[in-house]
């Protein structure tokens, strides 16, 4: 029996980890849907994806929008083909003291990191259901594990998405589909640079991309009779 083509789904694709579990993906013979707000970005991690000899397309979407995810991420399957891993990377950081969080801060990052999971897991099931298979893998963090100072709103919206995983493997099992929450300590990428992160770590100490991606493909690759339910990742020198 000749083994069918997986097809991926991958959440803020065109940098970060995101990017960089695109092109392992790609390398391991996995056609990838590249979603984002970049299209500049996404179509360069689309030719890369090409030039490793899968299928590769981007879609423009923009996750806080979140009335329209969960029908977005629905059209998406039905274009690309149906989807047997769906990677929940996109996020966004974001600190300050839960007394300096203003309500509209706080919702924007519950929003982004947590509602638009919970929507694209919702846009993506009926086709999982329907094949009987399907690997979801969220990408979460060590902060939802053990909240941290000054990154309250993200620890909180992270720990969701952690239980949220949780949840979700309970109840879909039956459906033959697995559930992974990714759990990395500090991961250098733009996330630093974005205006609303105000932290000064030493970033040659961090994990990479490419280390993290790795984890996400061998929870993606594992036998179908086996899961990662959670994957805690630090980096060798410890918390920042």
């Amino acid at each position: 029996m000749v083994e069918h083509k997986k097809r991926a789904l991958i959440t803020g694709a065109s940098s970060g980890i995101g990017k960089q579990t695109a092109l392992a993906f790609a390398s391991s013979g996995i056609d990838v849907a590249l979603l984002g707000r970049s299209t500049d970005k996404l179509a360069a991690v689309e030719n890369a994806a090409i030039k490793a000899g899968v299928q590769a397309k981007t879609y423009a979407v923009d996750l806080a929008n979140l009335s329209k995810v969960q029908e977005q991420i629905y059209q998406v399957a039905l274009d690309f083909g149906k989807i047997d891993i769906l990677v929940n990377n996109a996020g966004m950081g974001y600190t300050a003291t839960l007394s300096q969080t203003s309500l509209s801060d706080w919702q924007k990052v519950i929003d982004l990191n947590l509602t638009s999971v919970f929507e694209c897991i919702k846009g993506i099931l009926p086709s999982m259901r329907e094949q009987k298979r399907g690997t979801i893998i969220n990408v979460a963090s060590i902060a939802g594990k053990q909240a941290f100072a000054n990154w309250g709103a993200y620890s909180v919206s992270k720990a969701g998405v952690i239980a949220l995983s949780q949840a979700l493997a309970q109840e879909e099992r039956n459906n033959g589909i697995r559930v992974t929450a990714v759990c990395p300590g500090a991961v250098n990428t733009e996330l630093w640079d974005s205006e609303t992160v105000n932290a000064d770590f030493d970033r040659s100490n961090m994990l990479t991309p490419e280390i993290v991606a790795q984890s996400i493909l061998h929870s993606a690759l594992l036998p179908r009779q086996a899961v990662v339910d959670e994957l805690i990742l630090m980096p060798s020198a410890g918390v920042l």
